[in-house]
């Protein structure tokens, strides 16, 4: 029996899915005629080699249960960790609206045309944007506007411009809109002064107006007529390009964007010992997936990243995330990923029938996660039981290292300063209680010039 992946029914092009744990996508026979321009063009060659397409290998159509409309069986290159646009910082999806825009223009030098331009069509695999839908290419069509203009500015350069214009937070929009933020809705968000732009006074303000004005009004044999032309397409491709390429975000002065040059009580000896007993709890141990909840600027996300295949960090802020992923970037470090998330609110099960996209849980367990620094933030600032704690781990991880910091430690008494302590279970003998009922512990360190402890725990069975 083959498992139909949920969040890949929209295209009737194809679909996704699992047989015995591998991932293949069934190509259906309306697609037959654009797939084999796409092989045939040298356009998949092309993105592949450039890595911006993520490649596959054609297989038997016996790999099916009924193949009464399957052309093709492909098998593309697994995706480590499966993200999606609202947990990305600004520069990621920046990179992803500029590897789009390439693409787009790379595939009209070969007659080619992407019939979507989705957001949820980028993977960031090994460092980098990759486009993951083999099935968006189709023929080049003359004189046809881009079908797929609108969802761009929705998917990229409308959560872009207000995240660069407005404020940062609203690429949280991305999520309660899984189609892309509405284009009338941006318009009303962004600064008075952006009507001015070129660029968003175009592509955002004026096609808001235009959806608005022409909204149920049916297509003319006068509008049909109209013509777009191949210079045309490729002049709003290069326009587009320079509309994303003029937006920018500064990270700085948020809460924790400079935790660890002047927000943490760590002696340089006590943080130089923290990560020694953190690599020697990794060491030895055989790890593909790391987690990192927490991960700041990505201090610990380093050395996991040299004992685990991949490490996804995930933190609260956006300049941090923002930092990081530029650092990995400029550092061209390929197995670290980025990512926001509040773990208070983590990512839901969301789209049509709650699972077109995962939430954080259903991407997990992974082998490994880090949790540091992180447990009086839970339990002392956002009020969760120490218990919900280990629970919510236990679902995420088979193996744990997590620090528990006590309240005489600066950083809790901070958190206590402004209310009432009403955590009388927040003591590590109740902590090492609570932890056994969902986890082994394997070993414990106090790290030295602290009284902050280290635990490594395996799930329990």
């Amino acid at each position: 029996m083959i498992n139909r992946i949920p969040g890949s029914f929209r295209d009737p092009s194809g679909f996704l899915f699992k047989r015995d744990g591998v991932l293949y996508r069934q190509i259906n026979n309306c697609y037959r005629e654009d797939y084999q321009a796409l092989m045939n063009s040298g356009l998949y060659q092309k993105l592949v080699d450039r890595h911006y397409l993520v490649p596959h290998q054609e297989v038997p159509l016996n790999n099916i249960d009924d193949n009464s409309q399957a052309y093709r069986i492909i098998k593309p290159e697994t995706v480590q960790t499966i993200s999606y646009p609202y947990e990305w910082s600004f520069s990621q999806l920046k990179d992803a609206a500029l590897l789009t825009l390439d693409i787009q223009r790379l595939a009209m030098n070969k007659n080619m045309s992407l019939k979507d331009a989705s957001a949820y069509n980028i993977q960031f695999h090994r460092g980098k944007p990759v486009f993951i839908d083999t099935l968006s290419f189709e023929q080049f069509r003359e004189n046809e506007p881009w079908v797929a203009y609108r969802q761009f500015c929705q998917h990229f350069l409308a959560p872009l411009a207000l995240m660069a214009k407005t404020d940062i937070s609203l690429a949280e929009l991305l999520r309660n809109h899984i189609d892309g933020i509405p284009l009338q809705l941006a318009s009303k968000l962004l600064p008075f002064h952006t009507r001015l732009q070129l660029s968003l006074g175009l592509h955002i303000h004026l096609h808001a107006r235009s959806q608005k004005r022409n909204a149920g009004i049916a297509v003319t044999g006068k509008t049909a007529e109209k013509k777009f032309t191949h210079r045309s397409f490729l002049a709003l491709i290069d326009h587009l390009a320079s509309a994303i390429k003029s937006l920018n975000w500064t990270a700085s002065n948020t809460e924790w964007f400079d935790y660890y040059e002047n927000n943490n009580n760590y002696q340089a000896e006590a943080l130089s010992r923290k990560d020694e007993i953190v690599a020697q709890f990794m060491e030895g141990l055989s790890l593909k997936t790391t987690w990192d909840l927490g991960a700041n600027t990505g201090r610990f996300s380093k050395i996991a990243s040299t004992c685990s295949e991949t490490v996804c960090a995930w933190d609260i802020d956006p300049a941090c995330v923002e930092l990081h992923y530029l650092y990995c970037k400029q550092q061209q470090i390929h197995n670290i990923l980025p990512l926001l998330m509040d773990l208070t609110n983590p990512s839901p099960a969301i789209g049509w029938h709650n699972s077109e996209r995962m939430s954080l849980v259903e991407r997990g367990p992974v082998d490994m996660v880090l949790a540091l620094g992180l447990v009086h933030h839970l339990a002392i600032a956002n009020n969760v039981p120490i218990d919900r704690i280990a629970c919510f781990l236990r679902d995420l991880t088979h193996y744990l290292i997590i620090e528990f910091i006590p309240k005489e430690d600066s950083q809790v008494v901070k958190l206590l300063q402004n209310r009432k302590d009403i955590f009388p279970d927040y003591e590590q003998a109740s902590f090492e209680q609570v932890f056994s009922d969902y986890f082994t512990l394997i070993i414990k360190k106090t790290i030295p010039d602290s009284k902050r402890t280290l635990y490594l725990f395996s799930k329990s069975l």
